[in-house]
């Protein structure tokens, strides 16, 4: 699975110590809520906002903390 992070993703990851592979397996096992431009997975404490670009690419938008 390929990430692709913004800044702004890179910047709320290092604030809430997340790291690649919980992002990983939020979009892998959570569940998923459409958004206006993408998805929203929830996992356990954390939530990701991303957009798939490819079958194994995925483009990182914020990283929350439930």
């Amino acid at each position: 699975m390929n990430l692709l992070l913004t800044k702004h993703a890179v910047q709320r990851m290092a604030e809430r110590a997340v790291n690649k592979e919980q992002v990983k397996e939020a979009i892998k096992k959570g569940s998923k809520i459409k958004q206006t431009d993408g998805l929203l997975a929830i996992y356990g404490y954390i939530e990701i906002a991303y957009k798939k670009i490819s079958k194994n690419c995925y483009k990182i938008k914020t990283v929350k903390l439930r």
